[in-house]
């Protein structure tokens, strides 16, 4: 066995701040490619709900099918967050991440051929475990094309790309329902994903570099055991993404249904509605990481800047309470608008866990954070229907989600140490 090096380390002369190496000159390309992966994956994603009215009447589906249904290709993608972060640091980015949009799309596609219940939650359930390498395996992708001080705008890119796959997704989702019926649409939607994979595997290089290398495998287990303690740096970030998932699965769950029977906008309108702060979202946040990049490189510190900027994102979201408080339709659109910005976060959040943790656990950071936001991300929905069959009223919940912002700004302002790696050793 050869010891001291990984399957992706490279010579230094070849790492990507050498503006003369190959990878220096094709690491945007495989931003842009994370930014197609990060659409495609939304897009799979909102298929279900906006399919659900027709496969509940082709299967004859009770309330309780339905929520079985929907909620399990979240059992999957929470529990395998912490083994694909896992195996992100350890084996070859470029095949691992192949393999997984690979099973994603055909379990996407297979959901059009199920005829039974149990073989539609089988195939959400495939595609939970394939789309689970998204986060950890771009998060550690960027880390290791981009230096610290320069992370933030290509982190805010890739993941914006989930924003226009919720924006566009639902709009064209619902017209190939409409053209060619639900059966058909996942089949179209699933297989045609596959197209992504040939510029993936031209464009991504058969190496990374690797900021730090593993000499053994004991050595493996010890960066293992370091990750999985209690970590003040881990603590905070795992409270604070748990606390931004909560309030924008929320969002994603709730905001539709309040349009309608609160503000009683029809549901053709809401489609269009909705669609605008989930691009304001998405143009937030490379937004959000081009800023904080560009304070940073004018010299000031990175911590103060990343954190001020998350803290400044997250009391956007308190205009939640304006929006459900005024009676004229059109403001109360502008303050839901407005919310978006809390994108303005995510690239920051990113980086931080990318400064944060050991350079050969970043992957598995991310999968330990990913795993706590969608704990909070399925907390959201049940806690608000509870609160609003106890008062009759969207108010509560929208509050208790403010109360969830202004938690996880103390998460990341005050738990949350100085940016830099806990260990290099």
């Amino acid at each position: 066995m050869m010891r001291g090096r990984t399957p992706f380390s490279v010579a230094v002369d070849a790492r990507p701040e050498n503006p003369s190496s190959p990878l220096h000159r094709k690491r945007w390309g495989i931003v842009a490619l994370l930014f197609s992966a990060a659409f495609i994956n939304y897009l799979d994603r909102s298929t279900i709900g906006l399919a659900l009215p027709a496969i509940a009447h082709d299967f004859h589906l009770r309330p309780i099918d339905k929520g079985t249904l929907l909620s399990s290709f979240f059992w999957s993608y929470t529990l395998m967050q912490i083994p694909v972060g896992l195996a992100i640091d350890r084996l070859n980015p470029r095949a691992l991440f192949a393999t997984l949009f690979a099973l994603w799309s055909l379990a996407c596609g297979l959901t059009g051929i199920a005829q039974t219940l149990e073989l539609l939650i089988t195939t959400r359930i495939v595609l939970g475990i394939g789309e689970s390498i998204y986060l950890p395996g771009a998060t550690t992708i960027v880390s290791r094309l981009f230096s610290p001080a320069e992370r933030g705008f290509p982190s805010g890119l890739f993941n914006s790309g989930a924003r226009a796959g919720l924006a566009i997704g639902g709009p064209l989702i619902g017209w190939l329902i409409l053209r060619c019926g639900w059966r058909d649409m996942f089949l179209l939607v699933g297989l045609a994903g596959l197209g992504w994979l040939v510029p993936w595997l031209i464009v991504f290089p058969r190496s990374l570099p690797a900021e730090h290398i593993l000499s053994s495998e004991s050595s493996l287990r010890s960066a293992r055991r370091s990750a999985l303690t209690v970590n003040r740096n881990l603590l905070g970030i795992c409270v604070g993404f748990f606390c931004l998932d909560y309030y924008a699965f929320l969002f994603l769950t709730w905001l539709p249904d309040y349009l309608v029977e609160v503000r009683h906008f029809s549901l053709l309108s809401v489609g269009g509605l909705i669609a605008i702060p989930y691009m304001l979202f998405g143009a937030s946040e490379p937004l959000g990481g081009w800023i904080s990049d560009y304070l940073i490189r004018k010299g000031y510190d990175e911590t103060r800047t990343r954190k001020a900027i998350i803290a400044i994102a997250f009391m956007a979201a308190l205009l939640i309470i304006p929006a459900v408080l005024v009676k004229d339709q059109t403001l109360a659109i502008v303050f839901i608008a407005a919310t978006s910005l809390i994108g303005l976060s995510t690239a920051n959040v990113t980086v931080i866990l990318q400064s944060c943790a050991p350079p050969s656990q970043i992957g598995l950071w991310t999968g330990i954070e990913n795993c706590a936001g969608n704990l909070g991300g399925a907390l959201a929905p049940i806690l608000m229907g509870i609160l609003i069959a106890k008062t009759n009223s969207y108010t509560p919940g929208f509050i208790v989600a403010c109360m969830m912002m202004v938690i996880g700004i103390f998460a990341y302002v005050f738990i949350v140490g100085k940016l830099k790696p806990i260990s290099r050793n």
